[in-house]
């Protein structure tokens, strides 16, 4: 337990910036509530040690015994302490605990790759690594070898039934101490009950700890019905994804080409970020800085996860990441519409493209589910000899490559790219090294690589006679690690430019009056197409949904956090934690829950779409029919 707590004060100390507006006070009962779970989880991971202590039998005394026992400890919570250890540098990553879905995240990767990573991290951290090993080194140091007792030495009825006695009551408390609490009410204690001691849904990365997520996430019910609505005809009267579009002029076939960019948050961008450091800040990406000038792009906008692999499902089939990634759960199976499937009625060609081996992260199996008539990865670009050796070709080679393809397609298409380069370990090609300019963090030196690579990839596809019958979508899959304390907070870290882009068009502004997500593309998309058929979507229409019904949702440690109107409302499935006005207050200090109006109605809406959401997976209701 003191192990756990000491990894649970590192784990803070480390990630501080990410906590801003945690007083001491709040702190301790963090820690408090941290204690209840670090007590489940290391019953349960000591029930063999604790079974070989208790068991009334005199051998128990021999010491070869006590050696293994001992031994027994220190390898199964030393297992336990390293995992949690290695949530302190992940959490960057992720905002979150490491739950069992990392597992199914990371199966097609090559061993070898997953190896490096791993390695290359310990070495990268290597003050984590230090505390990990020295954690280890005092469970033990501070291991204290049981000795017979009095009671041990005597004889017959005296030593069993004490020694029976003493088993009955630790099994009975340990029950209650694994299940969290006493009685009929008490369910057994789960991720989500971390959220009682907290303020917003990232502190429950505090309370909780690694080995608890993973243990209470395996083979578990992704989805439970919350059951908010009865009725409903009133669920759908707040929200529906049933899109019936009515559009007022003729479908227009042009190409749309989505670019998926890993890592690329609003904060790397000069563009939308004018008055950071005293207005000296220029940013990372001079290209996409120049193009946000020439198309339609937002201030306020977001995703919709923080994984890559909630990214693709909610930017081509508009379907947020709430709980678990789609990709990872039971019904990633389930029948699906995206933009490459709902155009196909169009007489749209469609392929998905993505530099790593194919298979990895799932994007494939999603890419063929979602309709998508082909998909080109590592196994079919010439350029392997540009591999960067842990990911996937280098952004350069692979978005040439993928241009040569359309320019060899038939149109009407639809495709889109995943990037890879400005992914961790965050190297570049020799050729390229001290060519970009480096910030404070070295994914921002990749992220300048990719905006170069872009603007190659730009000025070959304007070669080609279709480049201004095409509509160009840029979108993060979510952010990178923050430098500056705007984007710390819940709402910065979902902070992304989306930016819709035709060459040549009235396609054009920086709108500031609606909030926007990475599930708007695909019915904006249509829209812009106007598309005139029935679809599937649970984000909105910007051209088209009124500014005063405009809405972001995302989910985040188990909080639901929807952004509509100035406010930012975040709710932890039971009830309303905070409402802010992240305009005024874009550091989200002042809470103003209970204070404003419509927070009732807007508890409401978040409620529909949650429960729409899940009814929707578990029943396999994602799709509107063609036919």
């Amino acid at each position: 337990m003191v192990v756990f707590s000491l990894s649970r004060l590192f784990f803070f100390l480390v990630n501080k910036s990410y906590f801003p507006n945690i007083g001491t006070m709040h702190l301790l009962n963090l820690f408090k509530g941290g204690l209840q779970f670090d007590l489940s989880i290391l019953l349960y991971i000591n029930l063999l040690y604790m079974a070989m202590q208790l068991i009334p039998f005199r051998f128990r005394s021999n010491e070869t015994y006590q050696t293994v026992a001992r031994w027994v400890f220190v390898a199964t919570n030393g297992i336990a302490v390293i995992i949690n250890c290695m949530d302190i540098p992940f959490f960057r990553f992720t905002n979150r605990r490491t739950t069992w879905s990392v597992f199914s995240e990371f199966s097609n990767e090559a061993t070898e790759s997953i190896s490096k990573i791993i390695f290359n991290g310990a070495l990268e951290y290597w003050y984590v690594t230090l505390f990990a090993v020295a954690a280890v080194v005092l469970l033990r140091l501070l291991y204290y070898t049981p000795r017979k007792t009095t009671v041990a030495s005597r004889s017959g009825f005296a030593y069993y039934l004490t020694h029976t006695l003493l088993l009955v009551v630790i099994v009975y408390y340990s029950v209650i101490a694994i299940r969290g609490g006493f009685g009929d009410y008490t369910r057994p204690l789960t991720v989500s009950n971390a959220n009682k001691y907290v303020e917003n849904g990232t502190e429950t990365a505090i309370v909780l700890n690694t080995p608890f997520c993973l243990f209470r996430t395996v083979h578990k019910k992704i989805f439970k019905n919350p059951k908010y609505f009865d009725n409903e005809a009133a669920m759908n009267a707040l929200y529906s994804p049933l899109h019936y579009p009515t559009p007022q002029e003729e479908f227009k076939p042009l190409n749309v080409v989505v670019v998926i960019w890993e890592s690329f948050g609003k904060e790397t961008t000069g563009f939308f970020n004018q008055d950071l450091e005293n207005g000296t800040y220029r940013g990372f990406t001079p290209f996409l800085d120049s193009l946000f000038t020439q198309g339609l792009t937002f201030k306020y906008s977001y995703a919709n996860g923080t994984k890559s692999i909630d990214a693709m499902p909610s930017i081509l089939s508009s379907i947020p990441m709430f709980v678990e990634p789609f990709i990872l759960t039971s019904y990633s199976t389930n029948d699906i519409s995206s933009l490459a499937d709902v155009l196909k009625q169009k007489g749209y060609y469609s392929a998905f493209f993505h530099g790593a081996p194919n298979g990895s992260m799932g994007f494939q199996a999603y890419a063929k589910i979602a309709g998508f008539d082909d998909y080109f990865g590592y196994e079919q670009c010439p350029y392997k000899q540009d591999f960067d050796g842990t990911w996937a070709i280098w952004d350069e080679e692979f978005l040439q490559f993928y241009a040569d393809k359309m320019g060899k397609m038939k149109q009407p298409f639809i495709t889109s790219v995943f990037t890879a380069t400005s992914h961790h370990p965050f190297h570049l090609p020799a050729k390229y090294k001290g060519k970009f300019p480096q910030g404070k963090h070295p994914i921002l030196e990749c992220i300048a690589y990719t905006d170069y690579s872009i603007r190659q990839f730009f000025l070959k596809m304007s070669q080609y006679e279709w480049y201004n019958h095409t509509l160009f979508v840029i979108v993060a899959d979510h952010t990178c690690q923050p430098v500056h304390e705007e984007y710390f907070t819940g709402l910065g870290r979902y902070s992304i430019p989306i930016l819709f882009y035709q060459p040549g068009s009235d396609l054009k502004g920086l709108v500031d009056s609606i909030p926007v997500q990475q599930t708007d593309i695909m019915p904006t998309v249509l829209s812009y197409l106007n598309f005139d058929k029935p679809y599937f979507a649970y984000g909105q229409d910007i051209f088209t949904t009124k500014a005063a019904d405009k809405f972001v949702i995302n989910y985040n440690n188990g909080t639901y956090q929807l952004v509509k109107g100035d406010y930012l409302q975040q709710f932890d499935g039971e009830k309303t934690k905070a409402v802010y006005n992240y305009k005024t207050d874009p550091l989200l200090r002042n809470n103003l829950r209970g204070q404003t109006e419509g927070q009732d109605e807007t508890e409401m809406l978040i409620k529909s779409v949650a429960q729409q959401y899940i009814e929707r997976m578990t029943e396999n209701r994602l799709r509107i029919s063609d036919k």
